[in-house]
């Protein structure tokens, strides 16, 4: 039988008895005010517990020292299982802990490096060691010149899909990305944004991308080239394509593979001086050549 229904049944029993042993006294305030006299009722009828009870009254109809003794042992083993059942405050504190370093679906983790969650501002693996030969082999190999193109106002640069190829066969595709560390900045002719370049779980490099746009819609596809430029600008710290950087190669391969020729607008009749490479076809539109 639980305890409840013990306790329930012996409180029933002692509510009917007159009078209660020395040892179950209790003392009480004294109060200022008066009360006339009650004479007590007195009743011959005794109180029977129901049968399936193990609560016994003795003849006297006073409690016994071993039925409250009994009660007493119920309640304590009662209390301690119950108290067994109930985890303590270390141990719910220690389960939130717990929980809330578990990463949910979505969740940028990487190196072990709680702060490394956030590249908008951490730094983590930046400078810690060098990437090994293999990588570096394919970081640092010269490009071909084949691959890189001229533009018409005389700047050389090579594609930005030869940078994604070469990121791609050094460290392998998906151990490599661009981390945004700022928001957008777009300004009334031009869209700026800073990226971190990640690889194998380490920031490597940052840089902030740039691009011009002449229409508000063409906003978004100007933020899109901002991360173009921004790859190009960080590929430059791993050493990738650092020829394009260097002023000598840059005069050596003009003077090599490129030209430049006189152009004539379409439009306005304007001629002005463009540059193109001697393999290319001559300017068609909107100058011509």
């Amino acid at each position: 039988m639980s305890f409840v229904a013990k306790t329930a049944r012996l409180c029933l029993t002692i509510r009917h008895i007159p009078r209660v042993g020395n040892f179950c006294h209790r003392t009480y305030a004294t109060s200022t005010r008066t009360y006339p006299a009650r004479s007590a009722a007195t009743s011959s009828r005794v109180a029977k517990a129901p049968a399936s009870t193990t609560t016994t009254i003795n003849n006297n109809n006073e409690v016994t020292q071993d039925d409250i003794s009994k009660a007493t042992a119920d309640a304590v083993r009662v209390s301690e299982a119950f108290e067994d059942q109930v985890p303590s405050d270390t141990t719910l504190s220690a389960e939130s802990s717990r929980v809330s370093q578990i990463a949910f679906p979505g969740d940028f983790v990487s190196g072990g490096d709680t702060a490394a969650n956030d590249w908008s501002k951490s730094y983590y693996g930046l400078s810690v060691e060098a990437f090994p030969r293999e990588i570096t082999d394919i970081l640092l190999a010269p490009i071909d010149e084949m691959d890189i193109e001229m533009k018409p106002d005389g700047l050389i640069y090579l594609p930005e899909i030869k940078y994604r190829r070469i990121l791609n066969k050094a460290f392998g595709p998906g151990a490599w990305g661009l981390a945004p560390r700022t928001e957008t900045n777009v300004g009334p002719k031009i869209v700026s944004r800073e990226y971190a370049l990640v690889c194998q779980g380490r920031l490597v490099a940052i840089a902030r991308g740039e691009n011009e746009y002449f229409d508000p819609a063409g906003i978004p596809t100007a933020a899109e080239g901002c991360k173009s430029n921004a790859l190009m600008r960080c590929c430059k710290d791993l050493g990738i394509a650092s020829e394009l950087w260097d002023p000598r190669f840059i005069r050596e391969f003009k003077a090599k593979h490129c030209v430049e020729v006189f152009a004539e607008n379409f439009t306005t009749k304007k001629k002005r001086k463009l540059w193109r490479r001697k393999d290319q076809p001559k300017f068609e539109y909107p100058w011509k050549e």
